[in-house]
């Protein structure tokens, strides 16, 4: 599907760049390496379970629309299915280096697992069964109707910590699952986790969502306080999780289709403006603060890379939803600010993290560790409407 002509030319051609950044990141040991600020991989830090579960997502969707990442892809799958993979007690290490079961990594590799199936790679389906049953059995809290967080690695000892984060990935997965397995089951998990952290929380907290909630769900407003920039469990309200939220909403209604609840669309719209609100040129310079408090002030005011494209894909997807020029506008406001200040021409990819003047920085991110999110909100604008990445590209036959 071509992009509409409102679509800066630069943001067309972007996938095709950062997948080219991105096939540096191949671990010879297995996995795929986070990546310094040239593109060259960092071979002393541990194999993350996210980062290679991201870029396998991302090798497979560039597999979808044609691209020769058959290898990586496979290359993915393997490391999931043996280096990242616990034989003896199941599920996924969070790395090579840590043990522990983590509902944030496992979200991913059902991800990653369900893209690589649609691109048909061998062993994928088996793999997102398996990962599927690992997260209904061991993460799945079917009182809450969300996950919890995290386990050692012989799932004894459960976290006494709940975290938004973690179960807005999980939506992510399950609707990606859905698209690929066809099982309605994993929009309706989907759907539980929405209604209860953005029709209810969200909503309760003037749609700046607490973050971290104790073992039976009750808000933690003043966690990480002593840690505001913490890169995934910051304190307060995280800016680009609302944009993020707003997408998945989306997607999530079209994914039920004329099951969907009637507040999806008012509450993604909701999240947006929030986000657009609170985090948005607050200081008088162009970009989006990372944090807020519960009442909108700024608290870490650095700029992180993903939180921009969030924005982009937000306003991007609720524009195709809605026709409403005003998000057009916001997008294409966006993508002059991120091509201007986050996007790489010299060593590639996008700058990670920029201080409050959209200078460099590395106080959150050193280097630029994968492609993802950039990759993600620069693809959606050539896609279909869909219920997930995976989903827009499946072959229709």
């Amino acid at each position: 599907m071509d992009s509409p002509s409102s679509v800066p030319a630069w943001v067309r051609a972007e996938p095709a760049r950062l997948l080219g950044f991105a096939r540096g990141a191949t671990h010879p040991g297995g996995g795929f390496a986070w990546l310094d600020d040239a593109g060259r991989p960092v071979l002393d830090r541990p194999v993350e379970t996210w980062i290679t579960c991201r870029m396998t997502h991302v090798f497979a969707l560039a597999s979808l629309r044609g691209a020769d990442t058959g290898e990586q892809v496979a290359h993915g799958v393997a490391a999931l299915t043996g280096l990242l993979r616990d034989a003896r007690h199941g599920g996924w290490y969070a790395s090579t280096a840590v043990a522990d079961k983590r509902a944030y990594e496992h979200a991913f590799v059902v991800l990653a697992a369900a893209s690589a199936a649609a691109a048909g790679a061998d062993g994928a389906r088996p793999l997102l069964a398996e990962a599927l049953e690992v997260v209904e059995r061991r993460f799945w809290e079917p009182g809450a109707g969300l996950v919890a967080d995290v386990w050692d690695r012989g799932w004894t000892h459960l976290e006494d910590y709940r975290g938004a984060n973690a179960n807005m990935h999980t939506v992510e997965a399950f609707l990606a699952a859905a698209d690929v397995t066809g099982d309605a089951v994993w929009a309706a998990r989907a759907l539980s986790i929405v209604e209860r952290l953005v029709h209810g929380e969200a909503r309760a907290h003037g749609w700046l969502l607490p973050e971290h909630y104790d073992p039976d769900w009750r808000v933690r407003l003043e966690f990480n306080r002593g840690e505001p920039a913490h890169p995934f469990r910051p304190f307060g309200a995280t800016v680009g999780h609302l944009f993020e939220w707003a997408r998945l909403a989306v997607h999530l209604g079209r994914a039920l289709g004329a099951a969907a609840p009637p507040w999806l669309l008012p509450d993604a719209a909701a999240l947006f403006e929030t986000g657009a609100r609170y985090g948005w040129a607050v200081d008088g310079r162009p970009g989006f603060v990372y944090t807020t408090d519960f009442v909108g002030t700024p608290v870490v005011r650095t700029r992180l890379h993903w939180v921009v494209t969030e924005a982009m894909a937000a306003a991007w997807t609720l524009h195709q939803e809605t026709g409403d020029p005003a998000y057009l506008a916001r997008f294409e406001e966006w993508c002059a600010h991120a091509e201007t200040c986050f996007v790489d021409r010299e060593l590639g990819s996008w700058h990670h993290e920029l201080d409050p003047d959209n200078r460099p920085a590395a106080t959150v991110w050193a280097g630029k560790p994968d492609v993802y999110h950039a990759y993600q909100a620069t693809l959606l604008p050539g896609l279909p409407p869909a219920a997930s990445f995976a989903g827009a590209l499946l072959p229709r036959g």
